[in-house]
Parts: C-alpha cells; structure tokens; sequence
C-alpha cells in the first residue's frame, strides 16, 4: 500500500486526493492548517440571512475544458450562471469587461460596432510595439482614457503598486469586446455549485483511503520517509522555511454588512476610483438567484500586501520575486519526491479551472 501527505485541502489538494483513493490501494492524508476543507473556495451559510456565502471572496466556476467540466459535475449539481460585473467610475455605473455599449455610454456616443473599432484603435497608443508591463499593455489596446477610468485605480488598489511594475502577461487577453455581451467570461461552460462549494470538496475528500487532518501545520521537518510521495500546495517559499527570501503576495479582508430585501442588485460591482478604499463590493444573494432571501448580506472587499499572519492570495510575480522565484524552483528540483501544485505551490495566478486540470494531470502520473 502506498503512503502520500497531501499539504492542502483546497482544489489542488481535494483532487489530487480523490484521483489517488481511486485505486483502493493508498492511504492518502490530507492536512490543512485551517479549521475548514476547501481553501480559499470554502463556502457555508450565513447565520443570519441564510445566505450561500464565499467566506474568502466570490468564486464562479467557468471553463473550456470538457474534462474538467465532467469531472466537477460528478461532486455538484453545476447551475447555469452568467457573471455580469458592473463598475462605477465617477458616480456612473459601467458593465464589464469593456463593451460596446460601456464606449458608447463612457464617450457618449451611439457608435455601431465598425465605427467603435475604428474610435478605439484611434485613442490606442500605437507608439508600443511590445508592451514591457501592465500599463503599456492597456495603453497598446486602448488609450488612456478608458485605462484611466476603469484599470489604473483599480489595478494600483489591487496590487499596492504603480500598474507599469506589474507584468504585461496579466492583461495578456485585455477583454474588449465590441458587441453588447455582457457576460465576463467566454468559456463555454459557467455555473454555481446548487449547493454550494464546501459540499463538492466533502465529496472528494468523502473515502476510507483518505484521512484529513484540520488545523494541522505542515512543518517541512516532518519525516519524509514515511510516505512514498508528497504533494505540496502552500506557499512554497514557506515550505523552504524562506531561505532565499519572501515571494510577494496580496491579501484581501472584507467588511460584512447586513441589510433588508436587495443591497445593490448584481453580485459584483468594481469600485475603480481611487478615492474609495475598497475595490469591490459583492452581494452573494445573486450568485443562487435560484434561491429567495429576505435578507441579504454584502462585502465591502480590500486589498494589501499580505503580512507574516495573513492569508496569501495573490502572486505579485515582481522581477525581484521571480528572482527568488527561480532560486526555489531549482531547490525544488533536488526534491523530487515532493510535487509541489496550485497557485501557492507554484507562485501562478490560477483560477479553479485550471489548478483542478494541474491536479488532475498530476494525479496521473501517480495512479
């Protein structure tokens, strides 16, 4: 029988451990230092109002891949959910990503689909040839009023830091569209677990090979020989106790509100201006518009840099972290019975498509 430590109960960790326990022949532990399964995508009922809240920040489910698709819908009951982000800038209120009809209200303008291609490419910088950060990015694709408006407040709350010391590569795809679609994702399948997130990780982790283990620490001393592989989804700077320095991460906090009836009537609504100090508000009630509520319940959600006893969500991946980055890499490397997964694992931005595609590929090379 084989032995495997599994450090992390999130998606990396649930998947890696249910694809594992399929063959009857393992005995998988699974650790987690929080008191809760599901990492960042844990979701419970709010006391209050009853509603399905997303304890660590919304989470909507969306991909292209069919697999992963399949995969997840063996754990829930995935109902259809279109996510239409709105953003208020000066008091007006936008839909994103930026569309045709968010040109047409921003310049005050009835533009048909040709003419706002030809009105944009005009106001875009054609002078950057090769975007060498964030801002440039923007600024290749769309000019600066609109960047200005709906990006540069945002983006700088966000990160902690100027939009031109972040990579170009996270505004890869800058999400234009000159049509009236609204919705903020493109992939062909999007939806709400009915019944929320924690239920599908009780599924996976639901086996007599797996054997979780809750508000346990992981400490890197532990005696590796015990176990015939080890899969590693936290921070893995930490899992080298730091040696080659802090990779940079954000953090977010929430403020809970509660109040009667409908709060802001959309789950999200961005808040780019700089003089609000939140960058988002989410009111979870609409994420199960399937679901009716008396009450409602909302977030007002901030962003800073992540500290010693903070909880690290996103990777800044800063020219000086991806230094240090490099130097964990190979030290990684020197460990090959130690995989390590995720987005804390592998200092990436994931969403949860793609960290249960990692799992499921990595899972593969074990069974």
């Amino acid at each position: 029988m084989k032995k495997y430590l599994i450090i992390g109960a999130g998606f990396s960790g649930a998947v890696i451990a249910e694809q594992l326990a399929q063959n009857g022949n393992s005995h998988i532990t699974v650790l987690d230092e929080r008191e809760t399964i599901g990492g960042n995508c844990y979701s419970e009922r709010d006391p209050e109002t009853g509603v399905m809240v997303h304890k660590y920040g919304p989470h909507t489910f969306h991909t292209n891949d069919k697999e992963v698709w399949q995969y997840i819908q063996q754990f829930c009951e995935m109902v259809p959910f279109v996510n239409r982000i709105k953003t208020i800038h000066k008091g007006q209120v936008y839909s994103l990503p930026i569309n045709l009809h968010t040109i047409n209200q921003f310049f005050r303008k009835s533009f048909s689909p040709n003419e706002a291609v030809e009105f944009v490419n005009v106001l875009a910088d054609s002078s950057i040839v090769e975007a060498q950060n964030f801002e440039e990015q923007a600024l290749k694709f769309i000019g600066r009023d609109l960047y200005e408006a709906f990006f540069y407040g945002y983006t700088k709350k966000q990160w902690g830091c100027e939009p031109r010391e972040l990579s170009a590569s996270i505004l890869k795809r800058l999400p234009v569209r000159f049509n009236y679609n609204d919705n903020y994702y493109t992939s062909c399948f999007q939806g709400m677990p009915r019944d929320g997130y924690t239920a599908i990780f009780e599924k996976m982790l639901d086996s007599p090979c797996i054997d979780v283990q809750l508000s346990t620490k992981f400490d890197s001393t532990w005696e590796k020989s015990t176990y015939d592989h080890i899969f590693y989804t936290g921070p893995i700077d930490s899992f080298f106790n730091y040696k080659f320095g802090r990779l940079s991460y954000r953090t977010v906090y929430f403020e809970k509100n509660i109040a009667i009836g409908d709060y802001q009537g959309n789950a999200i609504i961005n808040y780019p201006d700089q003089d609000v100090d939140y960058t988002r508000i989410h009111e979870h009630k609409h994420f199960t518009p399937w679901e009716h509520h008396d009450k409602t319940v909302y977030f007002k959600e901030f962003s800073k840099e992540t500290e010693q006893n903070d909880v690290p969500f996103y990777p800044k991946r800063l020219k000086k972290d991806m230094i240090i980055l490099e130097k964990y890499l190979e030290e990684a490397k020197l460990n090959p019975f130690i995989t390590f997964a995720g987005r804390l694992g592998t200092y990436r931005y994931m969403d949860m498509h793609q960290v249960i595609k990692e799992a499921l590929d990595i899972a593969k090379m074990h069974l």
